[in-house]
């Protein structure tokens, strides 16, 4: 294979430093400088001293490993999972939680001051438990032909090996006791060569299990798969293809938010952490401060989890999104729950947004939840109907901040900011932003 020089390329010297940790990046790897460069080291946490070897040697920055720690720095915790360093899943167990919350608003702020030049106040920082919160979780299944084993588990890191774990201490302990009874139970079916991956959800009415099956299953397969679900009392779903889902044992899958009880699909998008989310829903709540007489839009509004409880406070609500299934989950959820001055819209966010019917009024406030690409379409149409306020929940803090630069320049003032902690000991970086009009009178 021909390979081609590049001047922003370096191959790594295997160099040996002596170095000294002072703070985490938002992905939980240790930062160091040796003569003026950025080191970014794994496993190393602030105030530690390691003999560390070059593992990649950029212009800017250089990534390195860990060969010695001189010390242990106070914040440093035993991780609960045995398959910490080696699954792809978590990257910070070895760190407290206050430190990783700590470490990821520093993180918010200073993306956020980078790229405005705005002032950014502190950030706050919502969390939960640091393990047992995750209520739902996707397992790749490889059947190892040698040894006739199903594997069943999580990639491992910088990898696309399946790592076959046996316990899972970030999940919600009714998910993590299901591991291993459901991997022996799906090592006795006929079809386990032709597994594609499985989904476990805690739903408020029960846990439940979503099969990736890449060919037709037969009646005893059927069988076991039942009464694997009656014995533990799941609801088990089977999943054909990546469209068709059916129901084998079980009822529709809900949450409560709110005081409401929000059905779904096994197959949508909800928050992975229900403690995280519930604060999240009531901190929007607060800081929007909707009103009888007012109208609220909610775009990227899912099934309804802030849409509805908007409902509740104001005179009219109305959702917009993009998947046509979250949208008639969301009308259902509405009726279910009495909720009558609310109205969902099935629209393409990304497309031309002031020709659709939602767009043709405005909104009194605004609540938005966009995937990792942001909102940057519907952006020139909030300032344009200049809401008084903004409630912008983020999954990228990097889009966040060009959908909030945006923002500062027709005139609104950044005067809250949240890092919400949904997934402790990983990378992933959830905030959430408040804007308002100077003339709004907020307090700050």
């Amino acid at each position: 294979m021909a390979q081609f020089y590049s001047a922003n390329r370096r191959v790594a010297t295997q160099q040996t430093l002596s170095v000294t940790c002072h703070e985490l990046d938002a992905f939980g790897q240790g930062v160091a400088r040796h003569e003026g460069k950025t080191l970014f080291i794994p496993g190393l946490l602030p105030g530690e001293r390691a003999e560390v070897r070059m593992t990649e040697d950029r212009r800017q920055f250089g990534r390195a490993r860990v060969i010695r720690r001189d010390n242990d720095s106070a914040e440093r915790v035993a991780p609960r999972c045995p398959h910490f360093t080696v699954c792809g899943g978590c990257q910070q167990q070895h760190a407290a939680q206050a430190l990783q919350q700590r470490s990821k608003a520093a993180a918010l702020e200073n993306l956020l001051a980078r790229e405005t030049g705005a002032p950014i106040p502190a950030a706050e920082v919502l969390g939960g438990a640091p393990y047992g919160y995750r209520r739902r979780a996707r397992l790749a299944l490889d059947y190892r032909q040698k040894s006739r084993q199903l594997a069943m588990g999580y990639r491992q890191a910088k990898s696309s090996e399946v790592v076959d774990i046996r316990a899972c201490p970030i999940l919600q302990p009714a998910l993590e006791a299901l591991l291993a009874p459901l991997k022996r139970c799906l090592q006795t079916l006929d079809g386990v060569k032709r597994l594609g991956h499985v989904e476990l959800v805690l739903a408020d009415n029960g846990p439940l299990v979503v099969l990736r099956h890449l060919d037709a299953l037969g009646g005893d397969d059927r069988r076991r798969l039942e009464e694997f679900a009656e014995h533990h009392q799941a609801m088990m779903w089977l999943a054909a293809d990546g469209d068709s889902l059916e129901c084998l044992r079980g009822a529709p899958p809900v949450y409560h938010i709110d005081g409401l009880s929000l059905r779904f699909s096994p197959r949508d998008f909800i928050q992975v952490n229900d403690e995280v989310n519930r604060k999240m829903v009531a901190m929007a709540l607060a800081w929007l401060e909707p009103q009888a007489g007012e109208s609220v839009l909610d775009l990227f509004c899912g099934m309804g989890n802030f849409t509805l409880p908007l409902a509740k406070r104001c005179g009219q609500a109305v959702g917009v999104e993009g998947v046509a299934a979250l949208v008639t989950n969301g009308q259902y959820n509405a009726q279910q729950n009495l909720v009558n001055n609310v109205t969902f819209y099935h629209e393409n966010l990304e497309g031309e947004v002031a020709k659709q019917p939602w767009a043709r009024r405005k909104f009194d406030k605004i609540v938005l939840d966009p995937a990792r690409a942001g909102a940057p379409v519907v952006m020139p149409l909030i300032a344009g109907w200049s809401p008084r306020r903004i409630v912008y929940v983020s999954c990228n803090p990097a889009t966040l901040a060009r959908d909030g630069k945006a923002l500062l320049a027709s005139g609104y003032t950044l005067a809250r900011v949240a890092m919400l902690d949904m997934f402790p000991h990983s990378g992933h970086l959830e905030s959430m932003a408040l804007f308002i009009k100077d003339t709004d009178g907020f307090a700050k």
